[in-house]
């Protein structure tokens, strides 16, 4: 007989306290910093290359459980983050227009089935395929992670809807988007840092890690539509079969007996939003969308604005739930001209969802109070999500106060001596992916590792811009399987998957992309290859 696998709360205090009897035996020791000024001016964190020196030891004993407090402080954004999309998307729900946008979805897909060659290819394997590649994108050009939190909301319901399971709907936006970020094409948060870190042309090496974001890409969405393909025709196959009772139960609250009108505090809303855009659009009449080092002005405000006044008289003349889907459309275009061209972060982009939860909450003629309660609901529903977030951030904590992190990086880079040319891309690559286990926040780790990893390349004879390939794989994969990631965990908790489920479900998949990275590694050494 199986023995019940604990709560996911039990393992990362397991983990906690696993990392708190490592600050024992392994020697505490720091890197000296300085701050570096980048080509944009802006200043950046690097390690003094041979400053590595023992410091006084901290062993962590009763401050195991002082780091969920320090978790939640240093998890903030993310937390708050979490709550406030919980909130926001709970008024939505309440207006059943996800609910119609679903129904509205699948009867497309029906109508599309008729044909015989949609019906070759399969419409459901098509719709999978451009919603992965668009978050992959988003996640190859502007490094979308945090963000995927919101749109697992939306892509959970849809997959269950489509007769798939809550690890398929995490994965067509989540693991995509990582996906992605591992085979980063522009990624100003992995590449730029890393390269700017290295002393080498931004955003160089294009074109072979355009290949490499193909082939990454390609393996990881046969992997998940094998498993959605499984999961549809035997449902019961599904780890998750049991516990997604909850969005099946939803799942089956849908019908296409929906009362379809417009009050006027639709109107209102609609009317109010434009006022404000139209202000922003006198504000920002032009914006300069970045892309990794290409850049392009566009009136994207004046543009989304005009099209806003449009589209949102015409959902409105229909129904008050096509204004709330017109909403959120518009909430996702927003949230791309902001991170694109003005550089928003978890706090802009959970503002701009929560402005989105309520002018939903108005458009449907709720008052002060029962938008309030539907927040608090919603809010509380996530709760556990936001909970598990800061207890993550509780491994890091102890590592950073036990002074060891350091030091396992200075025993690491150590390895490398005397072992040929491949071997130490193997052991760079090894380093790389072991460290996103404890730091999992990919600046950071650039910062932490570039400086030292960068030089020692050119001791090898291993190009710098192979040291930063290195880096990205290593950085990228297990970000999709370490519970020390506050976005892992924030996305697992709001689609109400276990952890040692989604451990069992993305094993495989890790392992065979660290095994695909470091092939694609390869080359870089010994072929002569544009950037390296």
């Amino acid at each position: 007989m199986l023995k019940k696998v604990p709560h996911t709360y039990v393992i990362i205090f397991a983990i906690i306290i696993l990392s708190a009897i490592l600050t024992w035996f392994v020697p505490a020791g720091e890197y000296e910093r300085t701050e570096k000024v980048m080509e944009d001016g802006s200043t950046k964190e690097m390690i003094v290359e041979g400053s590595y020196h023992s410091v006084e030891e901290s062993p962590q004993t009763w401050q195991v459980f002082a780091a969920m407090f320090k978790g939640f402080v240093k998890q903030a954004n993310i937390v708050i983050f979490i709550l406030m999309i919980g909130g926001a998307f709970w008024i939505m729900n309440a207006s059943k227009a996800i609910d119609v946008g679903i129904m509205a979805f699948l009867r497309y897909t029906r109508r599309l089935e008729k044909h015989k060659f949609m019906r070759k290819i399969g419409v459901n394997n098509l719709v999978m395929v451009m919603i992965m590649l668009l978050f992959s994108m988003f996640g190859a050009i502007f490094g979308m992670s945090e963000e995927t939190i919101a749109f697992v909301i939306i892509l959970v319901p849809l997959a269950i809807s489509m007769g798939y399971d809550s690890i398929t709907g995490i994965a067509l936006v989540y693991v995509a988007a990582h996906l992605g970020f591992a085979g980063a094409v522009f990624n100003p948060f992995t590449i730029g840092i890393a390269q700017g870190l290295s002393d080498i042309p931004l955003f160089s090496g294009f074109e072979y890690r355009l290949l490499c974001w193909f082939v990454i890409n390609a393996i990881g969405f046969t992997f998940i539509l094998l498993y959605a393909r499984r999961v549809k025709r035997h449902p019961e196959k599904s780890l998750m079969y049991k516990a997604d009772a909850h969005w099946r139960d939803k799942k089956a609250e849908l019908s296409d007996d929906f009362k379809y009108y417009t009050p006027v505090s639709g109107w209102v809303a609609y009317a109010f939003l434009l006022i404000v855009l139209i202000l922003f659009s006198i504000k920002y009449p032009t914006t300069e969308l970045s892309i990794g080092n290409a850049s392009k002005t566009l009136a994207a405000v004046p543009i989304a604005t005009g099209l806003y006044a449009i589209l949102g008289a015409l959902s409105l003349l229909k129904s008050v739930h096509y204004y709330i889907l017109n909403l959120l459309a518009f909430t996702i275009i927003f949230l791309i001209i902001g991170v694109m061209g003005y550089g928003w972060y978890v706090m802009k982009i959970g503002t701009l969802f929560f402005a989105m939860g309520i002018l939903s909450g108005i458009a449907m003629n709720a008052d002060g109070t029962r938008i309030t309660k539907l927040f608090i609901e919603g809010a509380k529903d996530i709760l556990s999500a936001a909970l598990v977030v800061g207890l993550a951030g509780g491994i890091i904590v102890i590592l950073e106060d036990g002074k060891i992190i350091d030091t396992i990086m200075y025993r690491l880079s150590n390895s490398m001596d005397g072992v040929g040319k491949t071997g130490s891309m193997g052991i760079m690559y090894g380093i790389q992916n072991f460290l996103n286990i404890i730091i999992p926040s990919g600046s950071a780790k650039a910062a932490l590792t570039m400086p030292i990893m960068a030089p020692f390349s050119d001791l090898i004879d291993i190009s710098r811009q192979a040291t930063v390939l290195a880096f990205q794989f290593g950085d990228g994969f297990t970000n999709m399987i370490t519970p020390t990631s506050g976005v892992l965990i924030g996305a697992l908790g709001v689609a109400k998957i276990p952890y040692d489920k989604w451990f069992r479900w993305i094993w495989p998949l890790i392992l065979t992309l660290i095994i695909v990275g470091f092939l694609l590694l390869l080359p870089t050494l010994f072929m002569d290859l544009n950037g390296f």
